[in-house]
């Protein structure tokens, strides 16, 4: 990840010391009467507060599954039970219109480099801030003046898993530009996303050869001997205990539950799977797919529904079943998000170059980490000497 990475640790250790703060400027005006920004502790906060944060969530100009109160809330008990979390919340004339979980952290990717850092864990996919309409660049100016002045030992500020184009990438490279703050965008890769107008028969036929359509049609004639198949879609919490046992037992049975991967390997994962599903299926956030022989779960996949997006969470499948490729049959299957009015795109939540759904899903979508200069005029000098050496650019702003 990191060049030079001795080079960097050097710079970092020799100028913690010459590093200052700068006064703190007057509040930017914002247009609206009202505001506040504050971090707050999760720990403490009420029903009122999260009924806000839930309003939130129905009003961002960019939907985030995962800092949705239903999703951060069980994180954090389970992770973050010190409570070390900051939530960074921005309110206007009595609504919260921006939040952002943030954490100092001590080491960048295994490195000694001390830094403020947007909280995630293994199984969060993206990091993007809660921020309602109008107040993207009103969030970002306020976050990154907090951070200026509550710097502590923080070198710079790292923003990780964010969109690489929208609304809130668009309003953080403007603010940026305005401060001439330094900045580097240090991860950049592509992960499949669909997004199309086509019919799910159509779309299919598009993204993927005759040859393979037909061997596909092939397998699931084959796959119908076996048993009775079935498709179930639930959005309801009916049942969804048994379901997400199901699942949780189904990706245990394969490679991941040998990798110690899976969700079930952790008692943390198992529980944050089960809460997160209920959560989301309160809230009409959750699409429940399987694929069943005999009544048997052979391939499942959970969603979260967000408008105007979608995200596709966790899926598993059954092993023993691999030559018939019921995977691939169940994202055949998903392909019915493109008939829903509300869904404009889905994010697949996948790694980079997927070796299985980058071929049915031919849209990408950027995610991006950045670097931000945070603090006075020595921290600053100091970020740019850093970005250089992990990038080989100056620190000229964010792609």
């Amino acid at each position: 990840m990191l060049s030079h990475a001795k080079r960097l640790t050097h710079l970092a250790g020799s100028a913690v010391s010459a590093l200052t703060t700068l006064p703190r400027a007057p509040a930017d005006a914002m247009g609206v009467s009202c505001t506040r920004f504050e971090a707050r502790d999760w720990r403490t906060l009420d029903e009122a507060a999260i009924a806000m944060w839930d309003d939130l969530a129905q009003a961002t100009v960019e939907p985030n599954p995962f800092y949705e109160s239903w999703y951060l809330l069980p994180s954090l008990r389970l992770f973050d039970p010190n409570g070390e979390v900051e939530l960074l919340c921005l309110e206007a004339e009595g609504r919260l219109v921006g939040l952002l979980p943030l954490r100092r952290e001590r080491r960048y990717y295994g490195h000694p480099l001390p830094h403020w850092r947007n909280w995630l864990h293994a199984n969060m996919f993206l990091g993007s801030p809660l921020v309602a309409r109008g107040f993207e660049a009103a969030f970002w100016r306020e976050a990154l003046d907090w951070c200026d002045h509550n710097t502590g030992t923080g070198l710079f500020l790292h923003l990780a898993q964010q969109p690489g184009e929208g609304p809130l990438a668009s309003a953080l490279a403007r603010v940026l530009d305005e401060a001439r703050r330094g900045a580097a965008t240090v991860i950049h890769e592509e992960r499949a996303m669909l997004r199309s107008r086509l019919t799910a028969e159509a779309y299919l036929e598009q993204s993927l050869g005759g040859k393979k359509r037909k061997e596909l049609r092939r397998q699931q004639r084959r796959l119908g001997e076996e048993g009775e198949l079935t498709v179930l879609r639930s959005s309801d919490t009916d049942n969804i205990d048994a379901w997400a046992e199901e699942f949780l037992e189904l990706e245990g049975s394969g490679w991941k539950g040998e990798a110690g991967s899976a969700l079930t390997c952790e008692f943390a994962t198992r529980i944050l799977f089960a809460e997160a599903l209920e959560g989301a299926a309160r809230r009409g956030r959750l699409e429940r797919l399987a694929v069943r022989l005999d009544g048997k779960p052979l391939a499942m996949l959970a969603s979260f529904l967000c408008p105007p997006g979608a995200f596709s969470y966790k899926t598993a499948f059954n092993e023993d079943f691999a030559r018939f490729s019921p995977g691939v049959l169940l994202q055949c299957e998903n392909l019915a998000l493109l008939a829903r009015p509300e869904i404009q795109w889905t994010d697949s939540c996948a790694a980079a170059d997927h070796p299985m759904i980058d071929h049915i899903w031919r849209e990408r979508r950027a995610i991006a980490g950045h670097n931000l200069a945070i603090g006075g005029t020595a921290r600053r000098l100091l970020f740019r000497a850093l970005a250089v050496r992990e990038t080989g650019f100056s620190a000229g702003g964010i792609q």
